[in-house]
């Protein structure tokens, strides 16, 4: 190992060692609880200034490259990507660690929550610097497991308990997948390291067993990313403080994403699992999207929309578009971080809103949209020169834009402020496509390896989300039936409490209480539903 990546190793790894010595200060530490939460913080400050360092480092000492760092030892290696997120991370378990010393100021178990979460931001950093199929199973498991002290740090809620029990067996299930697709692709290279793995796929070796283990691999994230039809724990961990859903929603479950991008050699050697990802995230994509149009309690509101986003980041990596999907998570992180722990100011918009009127968006505007924002997003690129976006993909980034350049009813408000606020989204549509073809060139540390027929797809898909918000938009009241339906998330989420809780029982309900059998229709799902 050279000098340069015993550096880029030793910085990667300060995090984790530090928030390590963290959880340890504060499992074995009488203090009172301010001081542990400014050592804590000492902690994750300095932790975060590592995470700097090693950014900086391998953007100026290790060269450019979509695979890892294959120079460094079998077990951890440091990449840029992973660079990329352990800042993230790190700055995410930073900002969390201040704003929950405010926030649970005078709660009990206090001492829990600071280890719990250092735990977790420990094993997240080891599961960022994984070159070994055993550290990545050991590293995402431990994440689970210390996750779920956060998830019960009330443990009088009957649907905090819940929700962590489902979490639970869904991780449980992930883990066998993920020791499944390690052990069919040890069997085929004849080495647990995941530097051999990606030589062995670059020498050209593909085969139905690397297949079958890409596919199992996808399961695994799929199951650990809450989509659908297991993503009801996600919702139901609300319960959880506020500072937990940030860090659950904005860092643990963004981790699939990482890891479909640092295993994308192995799934351009497996279509099944690129078709599984492309099934699986778009289905979410396209009813959580619809869902979240339907919820009106912040909180929930933003977990359905992080189950939307998870299916369209596990979507693009399916598409092979793995540089979009590691900036969505690096943006999706930053963005839901900051609207968890800024959810009380709502509370005032709602207010205004209340007082001021919603006005109904132009039936025109909408039509209109569509083409308005593909000339948008075709025009930039036809002046940029040549680029390597699909066609496809520019209609989907023209769809995501459209609802930009929705403006309000003519009559309620001025034909002035209409113009200059339409001029405003044309611009701000621009702006995005611009920034979008600037980022497609940043030192992140990924690829692309687009499926076409699998793009067509997705563009069918994200167009008919586009009809179904329009629909709910113009004619509210004459698809009721179909909004309690979509409310209700199509009732996936209760079939899948009914055989969690039938397969694996546990006391949720009451303290000690033994575990009622539940029958399960549709009638009565209401009982398992989390009122929002």
């Amino acid at each position: 190992m050279n000098s340069s990546a015993e550096l880029n190793l030793a910085l990667a790894v300060a995090p984790a060692v530090l928030m390590l010595l963290a959880a340890g200060r504060v499992w074995r530490s009488q203090a009172p609880v301010r001081r542990l939460w400014r050592q804590f913080n000492a902690l994750a400050l300095a932790g975060l200034g590592c995470a700097l360092l090693a950014l900086v480092s391998q953007l100026l000492l290790a060269p450019v490259a979509v695979a890892p760092d294959t120079t460094l030892t079998g077990w951890l290696a440091a990449t840029q990507f992973g660079a990329w997120v352990s800042l993230l991370v790190q700055l995410l378990g930073a900002a969390i660690g201040l704003y929950s010393a405010h926030h649970l100021a005078g709660e009990p178990r206090q001492t829990v929550y600071m280890a719990a979460l250092a735990a977790v931001l420990a094993a997240v950093h080891v599961l960022l610097l994984a070159n070994h199929w055993a550290v990545l199973i050991v590293a995402w498991a431990a994440i689970g497991h210390a996750m779920h002290a956060l998830l019960c740090f009330y443990p009088d809620r009957p649907f905090a308990l819940l929700a962590a029990h489902k979490k639970r067996v869904t991780d449980r299930v992930a883990d066998a997948l993920l020791v499944a697709a390690a052990a069919l692709a040890w069997s085929q290279v004849g080495s647990g390291s995941l530097s051999d793995l990606w030589a062995y796929i670059a020498a050209g070796h593909a085969s139905a067993t690397l297949a079958w283990s890409g596919v199992c691999l996808v399961l695994a994230v799929i199951a650990r990313t809450a989509l659908m039809p297991v993503h009801g724990w996600l919702v139901q961990v609300m319960e959880a403080p506020t500072p937990v859903s940030a860090l659950l929603h904005a860092g643990v479950v963004n981790l699939g994403g990482y890891v479909l991008v640092l295993f994308a050699p192995l799934l351009g050697v497996s279509l099944a699992a690129r078709w599984l990802l492309v099934g699986f995230g778009l289905v979410s994509a396209l009813v959580a999207g619809l869902v979240l149009l339907t919820r009106v309690s912040q909180k929930v509101h933003l977990a359905w929309l992080t189950i939307a986003q998870m299916g369209f980041m596990l979507l693009e990596c399916g598409l092979g578009l793995y540089l979009f999907a590691a900036l969505h998570l690096l943006g999706h992180s930053l963005y839901k971080a900051h609207n968890f722990l800024n959810a009380s100011s709502t509370v005032r918009e709602c207010q205004r809103k209340l007082a001021t009127g919603e006005a109904r968006n132009s039936a025109l505007s909408m039509v209109l949209a569509v083409p308005l924002a593909l000339g948008v997003v075709f025009a930039l690129q036809l002046a940029l020169g040549s680029h390597a976006w699909p066609w496809w993909w520019s209609a989907i980034l023209a769809l995501a834009w459209a609802p930009l350049l929705w403006v309000p009813q003519a009559k309620s408000a001025r034909a002035g402020l209409l113009a200059v606020r339409f001029a405003m989204a044309l611009v701000m549509a621009a702006s995005f496509t611009l920034v979008a073809s600037i980022i497609d060139r940043a030192p992140i540390g990924a690829g692309s390896d687009p499926l076409a027929p699998a793009g067509v797809l997705a563009l069918v898909g994200m167009g008919a989300l586009y009809l179904g918000m329009v629909v709910f938009q113009l004619w509210p009241q004459a698809v009721v039936t179909v909004r309690r339906w979509v409310y209700a998330g199509f009732y996936m989420d209760e079939g899948y409490t009914h055989w969690v809780l039938r397969l694996w029982p546990t006391a949720w309900a009451g303290a000690g209480r033994p575990p009622v059998p539940l029958a399960w229709s549709l009638r009565d799902s209401a009982s398992l539903r989390v009122k929002s």
